[in-house]
């Protein structure tokens, strides 16, 4: 079995735009397309929204990362459990809520991850309702029309050696090889070098690359209208 590739990116802002784009840039060197995991709270428009639209019009995909629109700090304080039991009811409202503040943006997606966590059955249930086409948490990739899940870990960015053995036993498996990194962690040339080390590796043992809308299911994400200004996600 061919392995696949996704690397994902978070904590996509204005801090962090310029390492970003300096990431985007190797990996666009290596054929790679990025998932592009952005929070709610920090979908405003400018710089970093204009960056998003233009990386989904060249083949990323935009994941909805998380519901929370408060600040990291209140959002830990008021949820300490990290939403793991998170209700359907009370996940479709904060759903209602992160897609419109996404949209203000002139951002639209169907795909969605949790944040380091694993998806509540509420939340499975709340994205199913309002038409979502994936969810990938902590432990796979769920299908949310057909109900299929795809085994695969994230594995986050960690200088270690046993990091890239990891990469590696993964990618000659074949399945799924799920590499994903905060921006916040690329501010060093160290954590960079070996993301991109491990991309490579994953490269050479054939893993093919791919994004986050195309990964639960060959029809990949189904999303086909945006907000005005807003550029549609092309399926890869």
């Amino acid at each position: 079995m061919v392995a696949e590739l996704v690397v994902s990116l978070s904590g996509i802002g204005p801090s962090t735009l310029a390492r970003c784009a300096g990431l985007a840039a190797e990996l666009d060197r290596r054929r790679v397309p990025l998932s592009l995991l952005v929070a709610p709270r920090d979908a405003v428009p400018g710089a970093t929204s204009e960056w998003v639209l233009s990386r989904v019009a060249a083949g990323d995909a935009l994941v909805l990362h998380g519901l929370d629109l408060r600040p990291e700090p209140a959002r830990r304080a008021a949820f300490p459990r990290g939403g793991s039991a998170l209700p359907a009811h009370e996940a479709g409202l904060r759903l209602v809520a992160a897609r419109a503040a996404v949209a203000r943006s002139g951002l639209a997606t169907d795909l969605f991850a949790p944040p380091g966590r694993p998806a509540s059955p509420g939340t499975v249930a709340a994205l199913r309702r309002h038409r979502f086409a994936m969810c990938a948490d902590v432990a796979g990739v769920r299908d949310l029309r057909t109900g299929d899940v795809r085994p695969g870990r994230v594995r986050m960015l960690d200088e270690h050696w046993s990091y890239l053995l990891g990469v590696g036993r993964a990618a000659r498996r074949g399945g799924l090889v799920r590499i994903g990194v905060d921006a916040a962690d690329l501010d060093r040339l160290g954590p960079r070098e070996v993301l991109l080390e491990a991309v490579d590796l994953a490269l050479g043992h054939g893993a093919s690359p791919t994004t986050y809308s195309s990964t639960a299911s060959p029809r990949g994400s189904t999303t086909t209208s945006t907000p005005s200004g807003a550029v549609p996600t092309r399926t890869r």
